[in-house]
């Protein structure tokens, strides 16, 4: 989502949210709502339906979304209108596993309609804000209660599945076989949140609208692509899930194989999500197999350190986690590309908790030019870097080489930084904004498909399979970049980490 939206409203709609009393709601999805309202891209009768296990009522809740906002709403014309926006919010208490809850949603959905003057909209967006157990649940729900009816076009009914989807390939392929059955692939959006991002949508602008850089996007030119994802906080509140789940699981099939995509696709017939999925997929599907799993695939788990200046707990004495865990908290990979354009050139994707510092980052290095032209004058060409930032700042630079003032031939680096904040003077997002904004709309562009869901799964298959047969897994240090069988993936073949 850009500014230049403002003046396009999205369709109107109830979103439903189920698990609307979670964290995923006070901290991005409310926020996500309240930029967008700011900004005038929501219908003036928008109006949202959550279902909690809490025993709130709509007033209760009311207040305690009031709260929320003042905390986690950092605009203050985005919190004005999340402060204005709570009396058209309702709220209903049920348990997900019971059938009957989602007649009582169909009937709270009635009453909106029935209300005095009601100008609601019989479009109906279901977020599901709940564990990955209960998708199937409430896909079922809804349809037995008619509520995923589109009746014949007139009115949209859609579901948002938040990640992750499945736990390996065949639990995926049995999710989506399930919900196809009770529901059309158009109707379900699956969420990847990274792909809201801006910079990450700009990798489509930044590849096929710049004539200078996609003659060289190819293993004529580029050295090899390193990605990495890293954070410096813990699993936090999520020790249940993530000790089931592990690096690979939480973060390698979505984020890190959606990024890599985008860097390897090939140009789309038009900006369409049809065109772009088709090339996304085909991309997916190029990657090779991971096959020496030993060679290609490192995973660690971190051990107790210091992160600016404060001391953390090792990973098994984090809350909810088994003391005697061996998942990984830190995966890194080296994938290889079997198509013209990347024949032979690594990528290095790299993932972890309690890393060294917080950061989301794409370098593509290119090769470095002939050495023996500036032997004579003891100078070397330092290969010249692309790096695209995810976070925490958002933006891209490039460095390349230039020659230091003065009589001699010296070479020093030169940094060509561009970053969204300081350019556009765009006020800080959540990454959901878009994700609601292009659901609302029907737009599929940076949602994940049946066929690139399964890609994802069958690309770490191999890994899953492999590890599960060994609990021999390496310690890194809280504060580090992982373990050093991570270094070792590139220095075998004379690289290195560059962030």
């Amino acid at each position: 989502m850009t500014e230049s939206l403002s003046a396009k409203k999205a369709k109107p709609c109830v979103l439903v949210i189920f698990g609307i009393t979670g964290d995923l709601t006070k901290r991005l999805l409310y926020p996500a709502i309240c930029n967008l309202g700011s900004k005038g891209l929501l219908d003036d009768n928008f109006s949202i339906l959550g279902i909690g296990a809490e025993k709130y009522t709509s007033q209760t809740f009311r207040a305690k979304l009031s709260r929320d906002v003042k905390t986690f709403v950092s605009d203050p014309l985005a919190k004005k209108f999340g402060l204005t926006l709570k009396n058209r919010l309702h709220y209903l208490s049920g348990d997900f596993s019971d059938p009957k809850l989602y007649a009582k949603v169909k009937t709270s959905l009635d009453r909106l309609h029935k209300a005095p003057d009601s100008q609601i909209s019989y479009n109906y967006l279901f977020y599901f804000a709940v564990p990955p157990q209960f998708i199937q649940t409430l896909t079922v729900g809804l349809a037995t209660a008619k509520l995923l009816d589109e009746q014949q076009g007139r009115h949209f009914r859609r579901i948002i599945v938040e990640k992750p989807f499945g736990h390996d390939l065949a639990s995926a392929q049995a999710l989506n076989k399930a919900l196809l059955a009770l529901i059309d692939e158009q109707q379900i959006f699956r969420i990847d949140h990274f792909l809201g991002k801006e910079t990450v949508q700009n990798l489509l602008a930044f590849r096929f609208s710049n004539g200078i850089f996609e003659p060289i996007w190819n293993h004529h030119y580029i050295d090899h692509v390193q990605i990495t994802i890293a954070e410096t906080l813990g699993v936090e509140a999520r020790g249940a899930y993530y000790d089931q789940a592990g690096a690979l699981r939480d973060m390698v099939p979505n984020h890190l194989l959606q990024l890599l995509s985008l860097i390897i696709m090939e140009a789309p017939n038009s900006f369409t999500a049809d065109s772009i999925r088709a090339e996304k997929s085909k991309a997916l599907q190029a990657i090779c197999p991971i096959n020496n799993v030993a060679a290609q695939a490192i995973r660690g788990q971190y051990s107790a350190g210091v992160i600016q200046g404060e001391a953390v707990p090792c990973y098994q004495a984090e809350p909810a986690i088994d003391p005697h865990s061996h998942t990984e908290t830190f995966v890194a990979l080296q994938c290889f590309v079997d198509n013209w354009r990347w024949s032979k050139v690594p990528f290095y994707l790299r993932t972890g908790k309690r890393m060294k510092t917080r950061a989301s980052e794409i370098i593509i290095q290119f090769k470095a030019a002939p050495s023996n032209l500036f032997n004579e004058v003891g100078e070397n060409a330092t290969a010249n870097l692309l790096r695209i930032y995810l976070q925490p700042d958002e933006g891209i630079s490039l460095q390349f080489n230039a020659k230091v003032p003065g009589p001699s031939l010296q070479l020093g680096q030169v940094d060509m930084t561009f970053k969204y904040r300081d350019y556009f003077g765009i006020k800080p997002q959540t990454g959901y904004e878009t994700i609601l904004y292009d659901c609302m709309n029907g737009d599929h562009l940076l949602f994940n498909h049946t066929d690139m869901i399964e890609n994802g799964w069958a690309l770490v298959q191999p890994i899953l399979d492999a590890w599960a047969k060994s609990t021999d897994i390496p310690q890194y240090k809280a504060g580090t970049w992982g373990p050093l069988d991570a270094d070792a993936l590139l220095t075998k073949d004379k690289r290195q980490w560059l962030m």
